[in-house]
């Protein structure tokens, strides 16, 4: 019985009339179905939700500010990834087989890790910039501009460009799917495992050591400052103050908390998984699981740096309201109008 059900939800065909053509798999089924709908609708929501980010920044002139160009780049990122990355995906989940040739086999895994590079470079700089505001708030707007900040972003997107080429070249990733592959059909990206150590330590133990410590640091920061402002208040207010510094605190513990956990969350299990396996392949279920838990944050990542803010709910009102097509509502102070 479990064998017959498994054949209902799982067909083997060949992708292509040819002797040298893959297996291929095509996954039917109530489940898979249910799988593909919530997948999708989870692209869908990716691209709309970084979409509204970029033209809130891009378009108020009132958020063209260095931390909001940071956060641009993070939506531009995770826009590629719910754009191109999670509809490719999606169609290798239904069916196995490559149909978009060589080219693409070589384009869209590099637009893939550089898209989820490029990400954590973004929330990386976040993460500074968020420290030297803190850290050293009468000269942040001297040492962080919004011309050094666009240097920053562009260096910042070469470098994954240079890195994610590099290592798909010394894994003769696209020499083979330029030249040849094992069978037609088929588009799977082969890394040494040299290289995976080398990338689980520049693409996520370094990252990730600099963001945890620098929230960290934040928190202790802010914590002290708190407590700076609370003894520095009357004492006739001192209950009313110590009230605010408790929530003030709690609430940044909270953000802090969100940020760090979401991301060691989606990418600890990822790479850890890149340990124990030598193909990064499409067609093992951890590696599926761990995979799209990278793209979702592409979707939650907005949520976590804009949504909160009340500008981007001002913005993304007006943006929904069609006010964005006002002459003058480049101009729009988000900071006090309502719509």
């Amino acid at each position: 019985m479990n064998i017959t059900e498994h054949q209902q939800d799982l067909t083997v065909q060949y992708c292509f009339p040819d002797n040298n053509s893959c297996r291929k798999e095509v996954r039917t089924g109530p489940g898979n179905i249910f799988l593909f709908i919530l997948l999708s609708f989870i692209s869908v929501c990716t691209v709309l939700f970084n979409l509204l980010v970029i033209t809130s920044i891009s378009h108020f002139k009132q958020l063209h500010t260095p931390t909001n160009l940071l956060i641009l780049s993070l939506a531009v990122a995770d826009l590629l990834v719910g754009l191109i990355v999670m509809p490719v995906n999606i169609i290798q989940l239904r069916d196995s087989c490559w149909y978009l040739g060589k080219m693409a086999c070589a384009v869209i895994p590099l637009i893939n890790i550089v898209s989820t590079s490029a990400s954590l470079c973004s929330m990386t700089c976040i993460a500074v910039d968020r420290y030297i505001a803190v850290n050293d708030p009468l000269l942040y707007s001297t040492k962080i501009t919004v011309c050094k900040t666009s240097l920053i972003i562009i260096l910042g997107w070469s470098v994954c460009l240079f890195y994610v080429i590099t290592v798909l070249y010394f894994n003769d990733h696209l020499l083979q799917s330029q030249l040849s592959m094992s069978c037609y059909g088929e588009c799977v990206i082969v890394m040494k495992y040299s290289w995976v150590i080398v990338d689980l330590v520049i693409s996520f133990l370094c990252p990730c050591s600099i963001i945890i410590i620098l929230y960290a640091v934040i928190f202790i920061v802010a914590r002290r400052q708190a407590i700076a402002v609370k003894s520095m208040t009357n004492v006739h207010s001192q209950g009313r103050a110590v009230k605010v510094s408790i929530t003030s605190e709690t609430k940044a513990a909270k953000t802090l908390g969100i940020v760090v956990c979401f991301y060691l969350g989606c990418w600890i299990p990822f790479f850890l998984s890149s340990l124990f396996s030598e193909s990064f392949s499409s067609v093992t279920l951890f590696w599926i699981v761990f995979s799209w838990l990278l793209y979702i944050s592409s979707a939650v990542n907005p949520i976590i740096y804009a949504i909160f803010y009340p500008w981007f709910r001002v913005s993304a009102k007006c943006i929904l309201t069609c006010r964005i097509f006002d002459p003058s509502s480049s101009s729009f102070n988000l900071f006090r109008e309502h719509f």
